[in-house]
């Protein structure tokens, strides 16, 4: 009973052709879209951290100026000498002015600092009078008023009261008492507001930034789908080119086969014949010639009756793949040569797959038994749930890879590339003295049926 699946006909194989290329080609733009989106991913992410730190700078700026404002138009003009000299009365007036600012919590806390590091004024009345180390950039801020800001936590000296408000922003300014002397403005302010433009600038920002990379995306995935079909398209053809040079050589095999079956090995044979009838009627001293050639032409036919079974054997359909493999050894055993079969008594293959295998092995055994000297050849198929594996070995005389393959490899190098095309793998391992290693890898596909 074959091993085969029932023979399909040409369209189906055509369709299974056509969806093989579309998957293809779905993958090819799926890899495509995944590395696209990877892309936005990449860029946006640091985008969004670069316009939040935008933001950031862009809050503080207001901050800023939002402070030296209050420090030259609420809080200047009525830091009066009395208020530096420490006068409690003297403070009702500012009180009075930042009472409306720090009751609905836009600002947390105000400090006024004069050049020596004394508080001289502040919204918490036993913060006044206290003395702390300015900054090393103080006098720098007293020479020029350039304001700073910061935000976070604040743990330094003097900070201890607004920690437990979390995260503010801290702004310095120069500000001026009403006689003109130099002192520091320190407001603190609710971090809301910064954290609302840094959402707002990202919330405005981002989604057209992103819009602008899918557009871009969209862009090139027609050229990718296009180009990917071209590709498609190449390697459709480039493998049915193979697919025809093969059955080409397979039907040049056949007819070169019959030729010398039906011409050369029967005219062979009746000569034989016809030598033998002449070795009984000639003389004694002629039988020994006769016979001698009559072994010799016998010898020849059966050496040509093997050729047409290499050049086109006649049981790979019958028998199935594992038969044909054992068969195939047979005549290594007769040159001397150990044979090790590691092979399962079925195979489930398509058609196209055994044939494949097949020439696999035909050129590999026959290159061992003419180039390769070797006493033992071990020869496994196997198959698991997605693949199938021919892997033969012999340990003789093996060559150099490095220096490319031999002449007589020719047939191993296109079936590479047959099997290659066809999605599998050909790997060819050999060793000065070490012999040789092939492996032929096949995705394994199981061959439809028709209902």
């Amino acid at each position: 009973m074959s091993k085969w699946a029932p023979a399909q006909p040409r369209a189906s194989s055509s369709d299974r052709a056509r969806s093989t290329e579309r998957s293809e080609v779905r993958a090819a733009v799926s890899r495509f879209l995944a590395v696209g989106i990877f892309a936005m991913v990449f860029v946006a992410v640091p985008a969004a951290l670069w316009v939040r730190e935008l933001s950031e700078r862009n809050a503080m700026d207001n901050a800023i100026q939002h402070a030296q404002r209050l420090a030259d138009y609420s809080v200047g003009p009525i830091l009066s000498d009395a208020v530096l000299a420490g006068d409690p009365g003297a403070t009702r007036r500012l009180d009075e002015r930042l009472a409306p600012r720090i009751s609905d919590g836009s600002i947390v806390r105000v400090k006024v600092w004069d050049p020596a590091g004394r508080i001289v004024y502040s919204d918490l009345p036993e913060l006044i009078g206290q003395e702390f180390t300015l900054p090393t950039w103080a006098p720098e801020l007293l020479a020029d008023g350039k304001g700073r800001a910061t935000l976070g936590l604040h743990k330094d000296p003097g900070d201890e009261n607004e920690t437990e408000a979390g995260e503010l922003v801290e702004v310095y300014v120069r500000a001026s008492s009403a006689s003109g002397d130099p002192l520091i403005f320190e407001a603190y302010f609710n971090d809301d507001a910064v954290r609302d433009e840094q959402n707002a600038l990202v919330v405005g920002l981002i989604p057209a930034f992103l819009l602008s990379l899918g557009a871009l995306q969209l862009a090139q995935l027609f050229p990718a789908v296009q180009l990917a079909r071209r590709i498609q398209g190449h390697q459709s053809t480039k493998r049915q080119l193979l697919q025809h040079a093969i059955d080409a050589s397979d039907l040049e095999r056949q007819r070169i086969a019959r030729d010398l079956h039906d011409d050369v090995i029967q005219d062979l044979a009746g000569l034989s014949y016809a030598l033998e009838a002449e070795e009984r009627h000639s003389t004694p001293e002629n039988r020994a010639l006769f016979s001698q050639a009559k072994a010799i032409l016998q010898k020849n036919v059966q050496t040509l009756r093997a050729m047409t079974t290499a050049l086109y054997p006649p049981d790979l359909e019958e028998l199935g793949l594992p038969a044909a493999l054992t068969r195939l050894t047979a005549p290594l055993l007769e040159h001397g040569i150990e044979v090790k079969l590691h092979i399962p008594a079925s195979c489930d293959i398509d058609r196209d797959r055994a044939a494949m295998f097949y020439r696999v092995a035909r050129e590999v055994l026959t290159n061992t038994m003419k180039h390769a000297h070797a006493g033992v050849l071990e020869l496994t198929l196997m198959q698991d749930d997605d693949r199938t594996i021919l892997l033969i070995h012999d340990n003789g005389c093996g060559f150099d890879i490095s220096a490319g393959a031999p002449d007589n490899h020719l047939g191993l190098r296109i079936m590479r590339d047959t099997i290659q095309v066809a999605g599998g793998s050909l790997e060819v391992r050999s060793w000065m003295g070490g012999g040789t290693s092939v492996m032929a890898t096949l995705e394994r596909v199981a061959p439809a049926r028709v209902r």
